[in-house]
């Protein structure tokens, strides 16, 4: 029976050669020793690869992409084109041509980001699609969910899959906008370029092209903060 450390210098030895290859075949790799590549591992060439990168499983890595440093990707196909920038985790996706991810963005199994669409810093998906041209940018999570091509998903946005009991869809059409800091509670849908209004929580289906806003009305009573200063002061 084989060590620890003779099947640790085996399985180096195997992502050595793995490495080694994908650069004979014209994928460039920065510092490929900082590097794990798995031996199924296949790139296409004029890609770039940072170091500290994890490509793991039976990645698939199309022509002319850019694999920024930290990123770890296992099982996922990526398309040509495309920017994954520093510090994402993508695992058991899909990524088409063009599209562009993070930083720190987290693709659960079964996501689906289609060509030119845009996953930004701290977006989390999970089976969910991003239509042609979609863009979620900031602090997101996107959970069960169909978004159409050339949506804009504002900051903050939370699709609520999950009811305690069991999971539901969220579906929002093409070219639709939902402002920033809105919750959708599935399962719902939001109609072909329909808006949002930000701070909304979204319970029932918006037609297309409707504007939907679900929040509290603003009381603004002026004085009080000076008036509660005064009552706080005489206390002391």
């Amino acid at each position: 029976m084989k060590t620890i450390a003779e099947l640790v210098a085996e399985d180096t030895k195997l992502r050595d050669q793995a490495a080694a290859r994908l650069m004979a075949a014209g994928v460039t790799i920065y510092k490929p020793e900082t590097c794990v590549i798995d031996a199924d591992v296949v790139v296409a060439p004029d890609t770039v690869i940072e170091p500290f990168v994890q490509l793991l499983g039976k990645t698939r890595i199309g022509a002319k992409c850019l694999i920024r440093s930290y990123t770890v990707i296992e099982n996922c196909t990526l398309g040509n084109n495309v920017l994954v920038r520093q510090s994402c985790v993508l695992t058991e996706s899909i990524v088409g041509d063009g599209a562009k991810i993070g930083p720190f963005a987290h693709l659960r199994p079964e996501s689906e980001i289609c060509e030119d669409a845009h996953v930004g810093n701290f977006v989390e998906t999970k089976k969910s699609k991003l239509g042609k041209g979609a863009k979620a940018s900031h602090l997101t999570y996107l959970g069960d969910t169909e978004v159409g091509e050339g949506s804009n998903i504002g900051a903050g946005v939370i699709t609520c899959n999950y009811d305690g009991v069991n999971k539901h869809r969220t579906k929002i059409g093409k070219r639709a906008f939902v402002g920033s800091d809105s919750t959708l509670v599935a399962p719902v849908s939001v109609g072909e370029g329909a808006f949002i209004g930000a701070g909304s929580c979204i319970t029932k289906d918006v037609p297309a092209g409707a504007l939907a806003v679900a929040r509290s009305h603003q009381v603004t009573k002026e004085g009080w903060a000076e008036a509660r200063r005064a009552h706080q002061a005489k206390k002391q």
